[in-house]
């Protein structure tokens, strides 16, 4: 991770070569290192709880795949899932070959694209799904609890944008 961003050069409204840049203000760089320490060792804090709770054997990428074709209902290739989690195909292969032998999907040829596969959730993977859940609930209520509902739905709001420009 860069620790500063550099934005385009600007000068009297004439813009100069597109890779010449400049650098943010100290007071900016700072407010955007602070932001993504905390993004960071949030996202860190969560996984390590997240990892304790769920099912033997279930990992967090698991438990997200789950999670997604559960909301989407219906089937997903594996590209659109590489593409949904921002991951490699490869990675993506590998962790629903996972899935695959745990009895928590089925994956079939695309009838129209013999090339193609395409990926479901099954019954037993809905059902360990739910159980992850169940085992996530008591956490994740106190966090909602201790911070407040009305300060949770303001964070939301900024926390997509924030994934929406990364991404």
């Amino acid at each position: 991770m860069h620790a500063l961003r550099f934005l385009p050069y600007k000068m009297s409204g004439v813009s100069t070569a597109p890779n010449q840049v400049w650098p943010m203000s100290a007071d900016t760089n700072a407010l955007a290192i602070s932001l993504f320490s905390e993004v960071l060792a949030a996202d860190q804090t969560v996984r390590n709880a997240l990892g304790r709770v769920l099912p033997k054997g279930m990992e967090i990428s698991h438990f997200s795949v789950l999670n997604h074709l559960t909301w989407h209902d219906g089937e997903r290739s594996p590209a659109q899932l590489a593409q949904t989690f921002n991951v490699t195909r490869g990675a993506m292969t590998n962790t629903l070959a996972k899935l695959e032998w745990a009895g928590y999907i089925h994956v079939r040829p695309d009838w129209d694209d013999a090339r193609r596969k395409m990926v479901a959730i099954s019954p037993a993977g809905r059902n360990a799904r739910d159980q992850a859940l169940s085992d996530m609930g008591p956490m994740v209520s106190k966090a909602v609890e201790s911070l407040g509902e009305d300060r949770v739905r303001e964070a939301l709001p900024i926390l997509r944008e924030i994934r929406k420009h990364l991404t």
